[in-house]
Parts: structure tokens; C-alpha cells; sequence
């Protein structure tokens, strides 16, 4: 057959999986092929699948490397060699993750420690929106409708469109923002727009100064969510506002809520004590 990973290649980017999922996938099947270079293609069956993934497990690989690696094989043997294949290995679970969040002062104060403007109002709007890295970087002035007060992540995660809610209190620096920039709202150097590391510093820095700890972009976002969640709003629309394919990946937040929940007074009570 013709190159078998040109073949994925072309087939994975032809059902538009991201760029990042296409890299790890055709590394783990190289790896795998290159182990297996003594067997002919045709010839390659779940036994070598098998025993290359007790390979990585022997080499004391993570349990969600070998996930990774295990659907980048699956998806090789299946929809390129069109071979069916059915494994049932048992890998270590990967632990979950808790959550960061930054409290609303904690945000407010890493707001209010960045000088820059424009960066100012890029992390204001990273948290306010609920935004990837790497989808505020790409924003243009044609993705919002500022009569709407929405705005467009276009391909984001998945390669999926979906809309976010651009801050009020944001809406006029935005508007002043896309009568200067033509293309991004957020340009780098040569016309282009902020590279993600550039914005990961910024966040890392102010991080740094305002609460002398390591902040990550992703715990805007983080924030974000659990704030929402916390202010009771409708789970399935944070999930849409947040682009989650499943509405579990968005109840993960609900239990680093839920402690706070319990704290919060009921509106009833300060009813009764006026």
C-alpha cells in the first residue's frame, strides 16, 4: 500500500482533527511501525498492537500516554488498514485532575497588576469569555457583533465554531481595539497575530506579582466556569458557552463548586434580616 502514514495524515485531516491530535497520533504509529519494522503492513495485527503497548507500559509511561497511544493505534489499524481490533487492556487510571481556580479577587487583583493595556484587556477578556489560549489570539474584528454583544471562536477545539458573550464592561475598549486593527485583535510581530507563549508569559508574570504564585492560562477559563457554576447558572448553557462535547467534562467544575455553595447565603436571609 502507499505510505501508511500519509494516508492518516490525509485522512485524519480530512475529518479535520486538530493539528496537536495529528502530530501525537503519527508519532505513536511511527514509533509503533519502526518497532515493528520486520512485519509487513498487511501482516500487522492487535498481537504487535498488544505488545507494543505492554512495551510502553514496561518503559513506566503514564497511564494517559498510554491512552493516547492506544487510540492512535486503534485509529491506524481500523480506518487505515481496515482492520478490526478489539483490545481489552487494563492500564492504570490517570488520576483526576483538580481543578485550579483563582477566586474573583485573586482574578481581579492579576488583572490589575498588568500595565499594558491591550494585554490587560486580553486576559480580562480571556477570563470574562471563558477563552482558550489559543482562540483569543485568533480573534478578529469580523467574529464580533457588538450589537449582539456575542462574539465567534471560529474552529476552535474540534475544529468547532461557537459563540462566547464579550463583557459589557469590556465593550467599548474592543470596539476602540477593532477601529485600529484591521486583521487581529491582538497583532504580534509581522503582522501576524500573539504567538501563544507570548500570552502565557504575560499571565505567568502577573501571576508572579500580584499572588506570588505560577498562574496558567487555563485557570482563566477554569475560573471562569466555576464562577458561573457557583452563580447557579443552567449547566448546559456553560457548556455550550464553553465548547464541551459532553456535559460531563463540564460537571467536572460543579465539584470544586460545590464546597463554596455551601457558603453562599441564601437570598432569602438577608430578606428576613432587613
Amino acid at each position: 500500500m502507499n505510505d501508511p502514514l500519509y494516508s492518516m495524515k490525509r485522512e485524519m485531516l480530512r475529518r479535520r482533527m486538530s493539528n496537536k491530535t495529528v502530530k501525537t497520533y503519527l508519532f505513536y504509529v511511527k514509533k509503533f511501525l519502526l518497532k515493528n519494522k520486520d512485519v509487513p503492513i498487511k501482516k500487522l495485527s492487535k498481537k504487535q498492537v498488544r505488545d507494543y503497548l505492554y512495551y510502553l507500559q514496561d518503559r513506566g509511561v503514564s497511564g494517559s500516554t498510554m491512552n493516547v497511544a492506544h487510540n492512535a493505534l486503534r485509529f491506524f489499524m481500523i480506518e487505515i488498514l481496515h482492520k478490526g481490533m478489539y483490545l481489552k487492556i487494563k492500564f492504570s487510571k490517570v488520576p483526576k485532575k483538580k481543578v485550579d481556580c483563582l477566586t474573583r479577587d485573586e482574578v481581579m487583583r492579576l488583572i490589575d497588576s498588568i500595565s499594558n493595556a491591550k494585554h490587560r484587556l486580553l486576559v480580562s477578556l480571556m477570563y470574562g469569555a471563558g477563552l482558550r489560549v489559543s482562540e483569543v489570539v485568533k480573534l478578529k474584528k469580523e467574529h464580533l457583533d457588538f450589537e449582539q454583544v456575542i462574539g465567534w471562536v471560529i474552529e476552535g477545539k474540534g475544529k468547532k465554531d461557537r459563540p462566547f458573550i464579550i463583557p459589557l464592561c469590556l465593550k467599548a475598549e474592543l470596539e476602540t481595539l477593532c477601529t485600529t486593527n484591521s486583521t487581529y485583535l491582538f497583532k504580534g510581530r509581522g503582522g501576524t497575530h500573539l504567538c501563544v507563549r507570548s500570552v502565557q508569559q504575560i499571565i505567568e508574570k502577573a501571576g508572579k506579582k500580584a499572588l506570588k504564585t505560577k498562574v496558567h492560562p487555563h485557570m482563566l477559563r477554569h475560573s471562569f466556569t466555576t464562577h458561573l457554576l457557583e452563580r447557579g447558572e443552567d449547566i448546559t448553557r456553560v457548556q455550550q458557552l464553553l465548547g464541551h462535547a459532553h456535559p460531563r467534562t463540564t460537571l467536572g467544575y460543579a465539584h470544586y463548586a460545590k464546597a463554596k455553595l455551601l457558603t453562599t447565603r441564601s437570598p432569602l436571609d438577608e430578606i428576613v434580616q432587613q
